[in-house]
């Protein structure tokens, strides 16, 4: 037991390493030797300055307030999302993450992981690098989920979901106090 109710493999290791993505302009980026990714919406959300504060201990504000204004500005919705990359650093925040940005109704997430949707080969892989209970957290992974989807709508994953179109990210800080998600594409315009 680490603290009730998360156990040690349900709870990330710390560990080193670092990641870099170069943002240009779209016109830009066409002549790059490598295939562009394109960012079609991004949101950022802020609930509550502590877990003690949280208006409801089984979901999160930031994640809604992010998720909505992500998808809003990408101007898709979750069924055209292909990839997943959610923080993870406890074993819950995925659950929390696929209610709170409207891929499942609430209740629903546990089953649907059960249910193997999130693995690759399901509905909607999710953490295909391992995520940062199993691939790396050094603190800062919402790099490491970013560089996933760019791999993953690249086709360049070591463990890549076939015809990924559009792929989400999407990260907290501070204890669920704020949230951040991006959509990204393959492709420059989505309709």
């Amino acid at each position: 037991m680490i603290s009730y109710p998360l156990r040690l493999p349900q709870c990330c290791v710390v560990t080193d390493g670092g990641g870099a993505l170069v943002l240009v302009k779209a016109d830009r980026a066409e002549d790059l030797r490598q295939r562009p990714v394109y960012v079609l919406g991004a949101g950022e959300g802020y609930g509550s300055p502590m877990l003690s504060q949280m208006e409801d201990f089984t979901t999160s504000r930031a994640f809604r307030t992010a998720g909505a204004a992500a998808f809003s500005q990408s101007g898709i919705t979750t069924e055209a999302v292909d990839h997943l990359m959610l923080y993870d650093a406890f074993a819950h925040l995925p659950i929390f993450a696929l209610e709170d940005l409207g891929f499942v109704k609430r209740g629903e997430a546990g089953a649907f992981i059960s249910d193997r949707n999130t693995a690759i080969g399901g509905r909607l892989p999710m953490n295909t690098t391992g995520g940062g209970l199993s691939y790396t957290h050094t603190g800062m992974y919402g790099m490491f989920a970013m560089l996933e989807c760019v791999r993953q709508l690249r086709g360049t994953a070591s463990a890549q979901v076939p015809d990924v179109k559009i792929s989400l990210a999407h990260g907290i800080g501070g204890m669920f106090s704020a949230s951040g998600t991006a959509i990204f594409s393959s492709v420059r315009s989505w309709s």
